[in-house]
């Protein structure tokens, strides 16, 4: 199992809508389950987005730092998950961001503490997608993206996307360091194709979403799905990545000579 962080840069290159394309079409064995925690530190757009605001503030990583000062965050973390499945199988499952920025904040050492929750996870088959947003693989919480298998640059083949995923690149290599695995995840707004792309900016894209606002509007603003949705091309880009972004996980536990992830802390297994 993995833990694998998605960050962007400016723009607005659509991480969020990327993580849960990621998160409904993750390949799922019998007895596992995908956990998407929205880890913006700028907001969470989950719960007014795809879950179309029904659950208030009753859910959420806010909800999560008092916990933390108490040294109660496994057994507050599972209480805190939604599920976005039809039939309520509870195995791709949401941790909502936060719902007021100015929260960020009260996160604190809470980062840390999720950091270990999420590799700790795994003994109980569980994948943990991280979204950090724009900022978050640089900032405070950027402990999360340090501990993640692979760090996903989400960005659009614009020059204006290139630009900005420039910048926060370098940023993100000096901030996380050289054992940092970072690989693209294109969608595919603009001209400049994948080589071209990797070659400028000195990173494997290891997948391309295309650039479907109708279909990617369900995803990130809970629209009605359009017939067909989940065969529908934005959704079988997301399927067919999924591939590569375990092989990338794989390839680099391989390099270091870690098949299997360090034990963190331990965590209650969900019911």
């Amino acid at each position: 199992m993995a833990v694998i962080a998605l960050a962007g840069g400016l723009g607005s290159p659509g991480v969020t809508t990327t993580a849960m394309a990621l998160l409904l079409t993750w390949p799922l064995e019998t007895g596992h389950r995908v956990v998407l925690a929205e880890c913006d530190p700028d907001g969470g757009a989950i719960l007014p987005g795809a879950l179309q605001g029904t659950l208030g503030n009753t859910h959420g990583l806010r909800n999560l730092a008092l916990a933390g000062r108490q040294n109660q965050l496994a057994e507050a973390f599972w209480r805190q998950l939604v599920d976005v499945t039809d039939a309520g199988s509870r195995d791709r499952l949401v941790l909502p961001g936060l719902y007021d920025p100015t929260h960020a904040s009260s996160m604190g050492a809470v980062w840390d503490q999720l950091a270990h929750l999420f590799t700790g996870v795994e003994k109980h088959q569980h994948d943990v997608l991280v979204d950090l947003g724009r900022r978050g693989a640089i900032g405070p919480s950027s402990v999360l993206a340090q501990r993640a298998d692979v760090v996903l640059m989400v960005a659009r083949n614009t020059l204006r996307g290139l630009q900005s995923a420039q910048v926060r690149l370098a940023a993100m290599r000096e901030h996380l360091g050289p054992g940092a695995e970072i690989g693209l995840l294109l969608v595919d707004r603009g001209p400049f194709v994948k080589d071209e792309v990797a070659k400028h900016l000195g990173a494997p894209v290891v997948a391309t979403l295309p650039w479907r606002p109708v279909e990617a509007e369900v995803l990130s603003d809970g629209a009605p799905q359009p017939r067909k949705f989940e065969t529908s091309e934005l959704m079988r880009a997301a399927r067919s990545a999924t591939g590569p972004v375990r092989d990338l996980v794989e390839a680099r536990r391989s390099r270091l000579g870690t098949p299997g992830r360090a034990a963190g802390q331990e965590v209650p297994r969900a019911g």
